[in-house]
């Protein structure tokens, strides 16, 4: 049993070396990656887009722009992604003090520095928690295209070297988490 919630933190504790290689070895893959020019535009613009969810909130407008029920819709999507963030942002972040793998991302890939743990990734989480709810509104047959967008996002950050490639996991499964448990009210919104 972790006597403090430090020993939970990824990189900590018996797991901790499993978990650092892990991200070493996602870290080596992405710098092939990296070299891309092509790549680095898509990354570093989805990682920007994901700042305060704004990917998601163009997502909701786009969508309120095509009927009276998905602009209410549209709404209810920016209430649920700014509770995301405060439970994420200021809640389970606050359990974690991890490091993040660069202060201000990778040199190459201008980024808006962070000021909170690098576990879990709040984008990450917010991308998940997105593409649950918006597959909830629109059916199973959209759920590629919100889940590879979420993908994208949380990639991104972890490309640009501002996340940990566990952190982007364990931001997934947050987002998952949450997104599964507001289902039942997105589901009175449809």
């Amino acid at each position: 049993m972790p006597e403090s919630a430090d020993e939970l933190t990824p990189g900590t504790g018996i797991f901790g070396p499993s978990v650092d290689a892990f991200d070493e070895r996602v870290d080596q893959l992405l710098e092939i990656v990296r070299s891309s020019k092509t790549a680095g535009r898509v990354f570093l613009a989805a990682s920007r887009l994901g700042d305060f969810s704004v990917v998601w909130h163009l997502i909701a407008v786009s969508r309120a722009m095509t009927g009276r029920k998905r602009a209410s819709q549209a709404f209810a999507i920016a209430a649920l992604l700014g509770a995301e963030s405060l439970i994420v942002n200021q809640g389970v972040k606050r359990l974690f003090k991890r490091d993040r793998p660069t202060s201000s991302g990778d040199d190459r890939f201008e980024v808006r520095t962070p000021s909170t743990s690098s576990f879990p990734s709040g984008h990450a989480s917010a991308a998940a928690f997105a593409a649950v709810v918006l597959t909830t509104l629109d059916g199973k047959k959209s759920a590629p295209l919100w889940f590879g967008i979420a993908a994208i996002v949380g990639t991104s950050r972890a490309f640009v070297r501002i996340h940990h490639a566990s952190d982007v996991i364990g931001g997934a499964f947050v987002g998952l988490v949450l997104g599964l448990a507001v289902r039942p009210i997105v589901k009175l919104m449809k």
